[in-house]
C-alpha cells in the first residue's frame, strides 16, 4: 500500500496494491500492521455501507462531536464519487480548508478522514456504493453537519447541478454557526 499525505494534516490517500490476472483482481484494503507502520493506529470498530441511486447525490458534510468523534476510512466499491474532507479544528492553520479526490471502483483509492474533519461526497455516476470503517460507534446526540455549499469553505464540487440532498443536509448550518468542539491540540 502507498500512503500519500495531503495538505490537510492527517488526511491521507491510500493506494492499495492490485494483483490481477485473467480471472480478475485481488487487493488488500486494510491491514492493521501495515497501517500501524504508516502511523495510522486507529481501532476501527464499525463498517458502514451506503447506496446512492442517482448521479449528483450529495451526502455531507458530516461529523460527530467529541467525545464521539470518528475517524473514517472511505472507499467506493461501485461507481464513482468525489470525496471531501474539511478541516474544522479551531486554531488549525488549515481551518476551513478542504481536500477532494475521486474515489472509484476503478482506481480503488481510499481516503482517511481523521477526527476534527467534516466529511462528504458527491456521486459522479448512478448506482454508487460507498463503504467506510469508523473508529467510534454512531452517536445521534453528537451527529452534526455543515452545509455542502458554505461559501467560506467553497468546495469545488465537480458536477454543477443542484445536488440530491437529504432534509438534514438541506438544513445544515454554515461552518461559522456549526456546533463544533474541535480544537488543535498542542
Amino acid at each position: 500500500m502507498k500512503f500519500i499525505k495531503t495538505l490537510l494534516n492527517g488526511v491521507i490517500v491510500i493506494e492499495p496494491k492490485i494483483f490481477g490476472d485473467h480471472r480478475g483482481w485481488f487487493t488488500e484494503t486494510y491491514n492493521e500492521k501495515i497501517f500501524k507502520n504508516a502511523g495510522i493506529d486507529n481501532a476501527f470498530i464499525q463498517d458502514n455501507h451506503s447506496f446512492s441511486a442517482t448521479k449528483g447525490t450529495l451526502r455531507g458534510l458530516h461529523y460527530q462531536k467529541d467525545p464521539k468523534a470518528q475517524t473514517k476510512l472511505v472507499r467506493c466499491t461501485k461507481g464513482s464519487i468525489f470525496d471531501v474532507a474539511v478541516d474544522i479544528r479551531k486554531g488549525s492553520s488549515t481551518y476551513g480548508k478542504w481536500f477532494g479526490i475521486e474515489l472509484s471502483v476503478e482506481n480503488k483509492k481510499q481516503l482517511l478522514v481523521p477526527k476534527g474533519f467534516a466529511h462528504g461526497f458527491m456521486t459522479l455516476t448512478d448506482d454508487v456504493e460507498v463503504q467506510y470503517k469508523v473508529d467510534e460507534l454512531y452517536s445521534p446526540e453528537n451527529d452534526r453537519g455543515i452545509t455542502w455549499n458554505d461559501p467560506e469553505i467553497a468546495v469545488e464540487w465537480p458536477i454543477d447541478i443542484q445536488p440530491v440532498l437529504s432534509e438534514k443536509d438541506e438544513n445544515a448550518p454554515l461552518l461559522r454557526d456549526a456546533d463544533n468542539n474541535f480544537k488543535v491540540k498542542g
